[in-house]
């Protein structure tokens, strides 16, 4: 930048730099997740408001609030894929959902919790209760396709209101279900699949956060613990 203002103001005949290029090494931040007892805390919350006797379009709000965030936590998608999820992209006798995810790219995702199926399968019948303009599975109260700020506002007037980490965001829960896989003893190739990672070593950073096999290596074999 220094010879570019040289040569611009004419202190110099040639910008000597002009056809080198600089790449800086950026630091890798790890990815921010959410404690499991605060993912549970937000799941009991959801609940407990979906089993509220209160007015009919409250019922409506509120199933499909639980359905949304326990769809998010139970599979990592990220909400722009949430949003986009049409009627025909669940496979009911499969349990699956069809994700259509960046690039074009299309994944297949099984919902492996019964309650979360339950509590998806729940709101698509109350879905019906109210008029709608698309066929999409989540819609906002005018019946058109829930956007992802109407998520984003979704999941923080719930954080708020259950007392969850304050600085969180949904994809917070993209973070968390990568998180649990890996440290559970998933295998780094279905984590980068099951995420839609176009690289595994985007995935691989995941690897960083999980802390617990970390602990149980290092609690066994240090050998600093036997000195």
């Amino acid at each position: 930048m220094f010879f570019s203002f040289l040569y611009e103001q004419g202190y110099t005949d040639v910008n000597y730099y002009q056809n080198h290029h600089f790449r800086y090494k950026k630091e890798r931040r790890l990815p921010k997740t959410l404690a499991v007892k605060e993912t549970s805390k937000l799941l009991t919350y959801l609940t407990d408001c979906a089993a509220k006797e209160t007015t009919e379009f409250e019922k409506w709000k509120n199933i499909r609030n639980l359905a949304l965030i326990d769809v998010l936590i139970s599979t990592g998608i990220r909400i722009a894929e949430a949003s986009n999820i049409s009627l025909g992209d669940i496979i009911h006798s499969e349990r699956t959902i069809l994700i259509h995810g960046k690039g074009r790219k299309q994944r297949l995702i099984y919902i492996s919790c019964n309650e979360t199926w339950s509590n998806l399968t729940r709101w698509l019948k109350v879905r019906k209760s109210r008029p709608t303009n698309t066929d999409k599975v989540f819609v906002n109260r005018f019946g058109e396709q829930l956007s992802i700020h109407g998520i984003e506002y979704i999941y923080n007037s719930t954080k708020t209101a259950c007392g969850i980490n304050e600085k969180s965001t949904p994809h917070y829960l993209r973070h968390t279900f990568a998180t649990n896989l890996l440290a559970n003893g998933a295998d780094l190739r279905s984590v980068q699949e099951i995420l839609g990672h176009s690289s595994v070593a985007t995935t691989e950073i995941y690897t960083e956060v999980t802390t617990k096999r970390k602990k149980q290596v290092l609690n066994k074999y240090n050998y600093r613990n036997k000195l």
